[in-house]
């Protein structure tokens, strides 16, 4: 054993075990919840009816595209209400053609104020305040569901009193591989979110395949402590209404969403940018256990490379961290199986470490953004 500086080796050795401990207890402990999940409840017999909110802005041809697909679900009472926030195209014609075919489609149109201008959040709350039903479930204009089941499979739960429904929002597989980088970054945070759920450290949800019950809203003052906020329509009041025991995690491939992704790496990184404007709004207690995780993850490889430089402990330090890796990629198996992502697992290591490098950059340039509507 050649050691060039015995104590910064040795200080560096027990910092590498200490991260490699974090992170086998977050894969072990926490992830491998979705890896090995087992569907265990059956269908209710007599679902109760639900309202399926849709805000749009100028979103003509992904209504054509995908409106039928969540009118035809397959279930016994519903209604999709739309919403037609001051579209500049096609998309007021449209809606009123299918409403002409289909009963179930409730349009509700906000116009352009010279002087008032709004976001999402307001468009979701107009949606919800028009819904019919006291049960709600959301997702985007951009969305489809994987099945004609995924209502039946998201609702399921209201009838076990649960009061929120999170799930996965998947996207759309295609050649390249920024769409693998886009798609791995959005199973990671899935996995994120559904495991810690499942251990009942609820944090968030994505707005394209969640719902949560009406009452719940109106409880809460709808987005009254982050509506400044551009974006959180979906994790911030997850964040804030969840609590032990009101959240059900459906990991259904059923009850999936799948969306385009973007096609540039500039667009990816501009709406990463708004996503993570959120962040500072969560609890304590969920920012503690994400930065813990990102932490440990950036020091796990730092202090390996280092320890590798200083060939301290050369062959123990390889096997620990082909141990965690072999963890790792057992997890990310069962999980991307759950979740429909099973061609990622040969690309997950190396974008993991892009990853760790891209979320800073794109947390450092996000102080510069400047803040825009939503689209």
């Amino acid at each position: 054993m050649n050691i060039t500086h015995p104590p910064y080796g040795l200080i560096v050795f027990c910092v590498f075990c200490l991260s490699v401990l974090i992170q086998l207890i977050y894969y072990l402990g926490i992830f491998s919840r979705v890896a090995f999940f087992r569907k265990k409840r059956e269908m209710p017999e007599n679902p109760e009816p639900v309202s399926v909110i849709i805000c749009a802005k100028n979103e003509d041809d992904n209504l054509v595209a995908f409106l039928p697909l969540i009118l035809a679900q397959d279930y016994p009472k519903f209604q999709v209400v739309v919403v037609n926030d001051c579209s500049a195209d096609n998309t007021a014609d449209i809606l009123e053609e299918f409403a002409r075919k289909d009963p179930k489609l409730k349009i509700v149109t906000i116009k352009p104020d010279d002087y008032y201008s709004h976001g999402k959040k307001f468009a979701l709350m107009v949606g919800i305040k028009g819904a019919d039903y006291s049960s709600l479930l959301l997702t985007d204009a951009d969305c489809r569901p994987a099945s004609n089941q995924w209502l039946r499979n998201m609702t399921s739960h209201f009838a076990r009193g649960k009061e929120i429904v999170i799930s996965y929002g998947a996207h759309d597989r295609s050649k390249g591989f920024l769409n693998k980088l886009i798609r791995f970054d959005g199973f990671f945070i899935a996995l994120q979110y559904l495991s810690l759920s499942l251990a009942g450290k609820t944090y968030m949800g994505v707005g394209r395949n969640m719902g949560y019950q009406k009452e719940l809203f109106f409880k809460h003052k709808g987005f009254a402590s982050h509506y400044h906020i551009l974006s959180g329509d979906d994790d911030l009041f997850v964040n804030e209404a969840a609590e032990k025991g009101n959240v059900a995690v459906e990991i259904d491939p059923a009850s999936y969403t799948l969306t385009k992704p973007k096609r540039t790496l500039k667009d990816w990184f501009r709406q990463k940018k708004r996503h993570i404007t959120t962040w500072p709004k969560y609890k304590p207690e969920h920012r503690f256990i994400l930065t813990l995780l990102v932490a440990s993850q950036l020091v796990f490889f730092t202090s390996f490379t280092a320890l590798l430089f200083l060939h301290f402990l050369t062959y123990f330090v390889v096997g620990l961290f082909a141990f965690r890796f072999l963890v790792q990629i057992l997890i990310f198996n069962g999980a991307m199986r759950r979740l429909n992502e099973k061609d990622l697992l040969v690309y997950s290591p190396i974008i993991e470490v892009i990853l760790m490098f891209l979320y800073p950059a794109i947390a450092i340039s996000n102080a510069f953004q400047r803040k825009s509507k939503w689209n």
